[in-house]
């Protein structure tokens, strides 16, 4: 893309790729997630890194209202465009409460994580987000704030904007589109993804295809199996906030970190206990310059990725979130992990991790 927001001409493309591969002084580099890959507890420890491929997620366990934590991992780097005008209307319409006016947008953590007088409201049909923070929560993309461009890196202020707003349809594409939520394949999000970024292709084609503790698609995407659950509604909760700053070479580094709150029953005929599966993920990706790194128009790179997930499964590594319901919180018992409020924002997910250890699962102290 050049400074003026236009795409890159196939010449200049096909230049980059000779340069790269004949590896010509200055040329793009091929991004390499695996030189990358090492996770924050990992940083924090001794010994021998583990890499992207190698990387162990905590264990997990089921519980009652268990409270399951994903792992970070660390990629690779890249630039990109797409637009999210046509996602906005996905979940834009009335399914809050209509108990207290919206919150504002989210525009730096939170010191304290939000009151718990309403907690014993129960949620309804009507109401699915009762007795939740999520009440005053945005519906869909509106929940998640986008901040004011400027010119940062390799690119201009305008070129800022469009990297922001198809940061946000990814987010839309990944955690919020119908399709996806009802266990399709996430087509539009991964194709936002550096092809060249091979790791990443690995994990995203051995994640849908035979899931496993190792390659879980819940780590980037929201799935729920529908012979099972069905959602309550058309309005998925969110709350979060897009920040970005200066990266390597140049890139437009940014950060995405959004709780998502689904309302769901079984799919049973006649099923009306409802309960809610709530998300956090911060995702990190790299808008880089092409001049300096080999990347497919249109895609950007994995940076890195972490995810907080209460009752959405625990030791059920079958590519989709799958919530309790009252009858197995009495059958599994209580988790043998932290307490911990799934919608309190007001600790970073660095030291939620830190906090969980490799507990994997505890207890959510609401729903």
């Amino acid at each position: 893309m050049g400074k003026g927001g236009t795409s890159i001409p196939d010449e200049e493309w096909e230049r980059f790729l000779r340069e790269a591969e004949a590896g010509t002084q200055g040329a793009p580099e091929e991004p390499s997630a695996r030189a990358r890959i090492v996770t924050q507890r990992l940083r924090e420890e001794t010994g021998r890194p583990e890499g992207w491929r190698t990387h162990q997620l905590p264990r997990r366990r089921r519980g009652n209202g268990w409270y399951a934590v994903g792992l970070l991992v660390v990629v690779g780097l890249l630039v990109v465009a797409l637009d999210p005008g046509r996602v906005a209307g996905w979940f834009g319409g009335g399914g809050g409460s209509g108990e207290s006016a919206p919150l504002a947008a989210e525009s730096v953590r939170p010191d304290l994580p939000p009151a718990t007088e309403a907690a014993a409201q129960l949620p309804t049909a009507e109401q699915p987000f009762r007795g939740s923070p999520a009440a005053r929560w945005g519906d869909g993309p509106a929940g998640i704030r986008v901040p004011a461009a400027r010119a940062t890196g390799w690119m201009s202020k305008e070129q800022v904007a469009q990297a922001l707003d198809r940061t946000r349809a990814f987010l839309a594409a990944s955690s919020l589109d119908p399709g996806v939520l009802y266990g399709e394949r996430p087509t539009k999000a991964i194709a936002l993804i550096n092809p060249h970024q091979q790791d990443v292709q690995d994990y995203l084609a051995t994640a849908f295809r035979a899931p496993s503790r190792e390659s879980d698609p819940l780590l980037l995407f929201s799935r729920f199996a529908k012979t099972k659950v069905r959602l309550v509604g058309d309005v998925v909760k969110t709350r979060g906030r897009i920040t970005y700053r200066e990266g390597k070479r140049g890139a437009v580094e940014v950060t995405t970190d959004v709780t998502y709150v689904y309302p769901v029953v079984r799919a049973a005929a006649g099923s009306d206990e409802l309960a809610r599966t709530i998300v956090r993920r911060e995702v990190v990706m790299s808008w880089d310059n092409p001049a300096k790194v080999v990347v497919e128009p249109g895609t950007f790179s994995l940076v890195s990725y972490k995810v907080d997930t209460a009752n959405g499964g625990c030791d059920t590594f079958t590519g989709y979130l799958t919530p309790e319901f009252s009858a197995e919180r009495t059958v599994t018992g209580t988790g043998d992990g932290p307490e911990v409020d799934p919608y309190d924002r007001s600790t970073s997910m660095d030291a939620r991790m830190r906090e969980a250890g490799e507990a994997g699962c505890g207890t959510a102290t609401r729903s």
